[in-house]
């Protein structure tokens, strides 16, 4: 007997809080290329990506939104994963993200079971890992194939 649920295993959007919205917005739109969508009005900003809508807004108000408290700097427990097509692509993409304005967190590496990542984080210290996956094919429409 299966139970049925109400919420679907997806995430739909990601919102990061920031410290300066056109700052944020110039490294994503500018500095990476990300497509930004014109809803928002200078209160928001919104980017395509391929699956999930990753949506940028000042740390404050993201704050009040949920009831919160403003968080303290320092490591959130959450990082963002952009995996990749091909090894060599690690790379290429950590230097665009350096380029862009991001800090290197940590540097590429081979892994034990045969991947290859980095770390950056973007200019509000939001951690990114780049990451190819051997074990992870990508499928026609670019998302990430996760074996059963």
């Amino acid at each position: 007997m299966t139970s049925e649920r109400s919420m679907e295993p997806r995430i739909s959007l990601i919102t990061l809080g920031v410290a300066d919205l056109d700052r944020a917005v110039h490294f994503y739109r500018d500095g990476l290329g990300w497509p930004h969508s014109s809803v928002g009005a200078g209160e928001v900003a919104f980017f395509r990506t391929q699956g999930t809508v990753l949506a940028l807004y000042p740390h404050e108000a993201l704050a009040a939104d949920a009831d919160l408290p403003v968080a303290r700097p320092g490591f959130s427990g959450v990082i963002l994963a952009h995996n990749v097509r091909s090894r060599a692509l690690v790379d290429v993409v950590m230097a665009e993200a350096v380029a862009a304005g991001a800090t290197q967190v940590k540097s590429t590496q081979e892994l034990s079971w045969g991947g290859y990542v980095g770390y950056f984080a973007d200019p509000d210290s939001h951690v990114w890992e780049v990451a190819w996956n051997p074990g992870f094919p990508f499928a026609d429409d670019g998302s990430v194939l996760v074996p059963e």
